[in-house]
């Protein structure tokens, strides 16, 4: 990757819609070159795909909870069984497995706080293995950015 694919990669990282001649512009290329570069990443797996990007109080849901979680035991099974049980709860959005004084970094999207004891009544606390969790509610988010891209 070149000076060139990064810079094609803020813009789309800006706006995964913009058309090939604003992207071209953008980087000094015309819109063929620049569409085989954006071919060329995207086969590389440099770009997994193209998204958008969704407010979510606008669709209901206004709090954001970190969950810290400990699993009884670190065996692969363990391991699977936990990333497989998270995998059918669609109000966790994003799942770490980490370093430190608990296993896993949780990102969970609820309604409000009687949502969320909902959700760990219901789903999580129903999950095997779980010896201890923490939750943090956000109460702002200060940063959201793109990757840095070295530019």
């Amino acid at each position: 990757m070149d000076r060139l694919d990064r810079k094609i990669l803020s813009v789309l990282q800006h706006n995964a819609r913009a058309s090939l001649q604003d992207i071209g512009a953008a980087v000094g290329l015309s819109p063929s070159p620049c569409w085989a570069r954006i071919r060329k990443m995207e086969e590389a797996g440099v770009i997994e795909g193209y998204t958008v990007r969704l407010n979510p109080q606008a669709l209901g849901l206004s709090d954001t909870v970190l969950l810290m979680v400990t699993l009884d035991s670190h065996s692969d099974n363990t391991l699977e069984k936990f990333g497989e049980a998270l995998a059918t709860i669609p109000e966790v959005v994003e799942a770490h497995l980490v370093s430190g004084g608990y296993d896993y970094l949780l990102r969970v999207v609820v309604k409000d706080t009687r949502d969320y004891e909902r959700l760990l009544r219901e789903k999580l606390y129903k999950i095997k293995g779980i010896r201890h969790s923490q939750s943090s509610f956000v109460l702002r988010t200060l940063k959201r950015a793109d990757l840095p891209l070295g530019l």
